[in-house]
């Protein structure tokens, strides 16, 4: 009996010991406290260490999750499900979810890092005082393409994409705003265009560019150029960002007729829940080493002026992924154009992509 009772009393003091060394540990874990934030980002849009930097200086934990589309992330957070307390919308989905009320206003007192970002991409039409939403990322639609296989060939204007000579040869990035805009711009009407006219014109000549689409791709478009599969290519700045810089073989180009300056954004949606811990990481990301170090990682352009000084030369004064306030004057911000014009342009471009052989 007394070797039982022994045995109980030891066992007892193990399980205090234990408990007072796990105790020991977790409180140093980042979500100890029980306080966490959901973030609501693009695939591969925030270098993963730097989340991990966030949690260890201030103790929340980060619930990440990635969405594909704007659209797609529109419709969560109007559904409710996830309280999220930051989200990254682009600029057209900002008005968007101004519009229903989706969004609270932005108190600039607690984000102090703003002081850090370039006033050429603040203030934007989208969001005036940028009331709502703090700029995370920019840039433009553009034609990306081999110089060796068209050495002579500058790309400077829309037209040049509809020449024979390219027959088979150029990839399109799978989105109807870009595809659709890149013929309004050619005809010169605004990437904005809602009349009916205008856009049957667009859809019948991207119909004279059937022949030379290789393909209307994702992801895989800096592959098979690097593979030779193809050799011209509509994308987003950010995805030539980085085949240009590394490779000679490549340039990138803002036709003259003029094309999209796209802006991705962070916001707090009205359901946030922790609303203290999102002003805390928008911040974070605003620091400028911590956003130097995310655009090395991202490669996208920054609207952070204080990172993007710390920048190498040969990024920070590339003018083709940096457009001056002069560049930018034939660029153009997408707007808010209504459910039944985007279904319109969505509709349009279904017609196109399923006209190519």
């Amino acid at each position: 009996m007394k070797r039982f009772l022994q045995l109980i009393i030891i066992s007892i003091v193990v399980g205090i010991i234990c408990l007072l060394i796990s105790q020991k540990f977790v409180s140093k874990d980042h979500s100890a406290n029980g306080e966490k934030i959901y973030v609501y980002n693009w695939g591969e849009y925030i270098d993963p260490s730097l989340i991990k930097k966030f949690q260890k200086e201030t103790g929340i934990e980060v619930v990440y999750e990635t969405f594909d589309s704007n659209e797609a992330m529109e419709a969560k957070i109007r559904n409710g499900g996830t309280n999220y307390d930051v989200a990254f919308p682009s600029e057209y989905t900002v008005q968007k979810l101004k519009r229903e009320q989706l969004l609270l206003p932005l108190n600039h007192e607690k984000i102090p890092n703003m002081k850090n970002l370039d006033q050429d991409y603040m203030n934007m039409s989208y969001d005036r005082d940028n009331k709502y939403s703090i700029p995370y990322f920019f840039g433009t639609v553009g034609i990306l393409y081999n110089k060796k296989a068209y050495p002579n060939d500058k790309f400077d204007s829309w037209q040049q994409l509809f020449s024979k000579k390219y027959e088979n040869d150029v990839l399109l990035v799978d989105g109807a705003r870009e595809i659709i805009g890149l013929a309004l711009n050619k005809l010169g009407y605004s990437l904005n265009d809602v009349n009916k006219q205008h856009l049957d014109k667009a859809e019948k000549d991207l119909n004279q560019l059937s022949p030379n689409v290789k393909g209307v791709v994702g992801d895989e478009i800096t592959m098979m150029l690097e593979q030779h599969e193809a050799n011209i290519a509509v994308v987003w700045s950010g995805v030539a960002a980085p085949l240009v810089q590394e490779n000679d073989d490549f340039d990138y180009v803002v036709p003259k007729e003029g094309s999209n300056l796209w802006f991705d954004n962070m916001v707090i949606p009205k359901t946030a829940q922790n609303k203290d811990g999102a002003y805390k990481f928008i911040n974070f990301l605003l620091d400028e080493q911590n956003s130097k170090q995310n655009t090395e990682w991202v490669g996208y352009a920054t609207p952070n002026k204080a990172a993007r000084e710390k920048l190498p030369d040969e990024v920070k004064n590339d003018k083709r992924f940096y457009p001056s306030q002069k560049e930018q004057e034939r660029l153009e911000v997408y707007k808010d154009l209504g459910k039944e014009t985007l279904g319109e342009y969505n509709e349009r471009f279904l017609n196109f992509k399923m006209s190519l052989k």
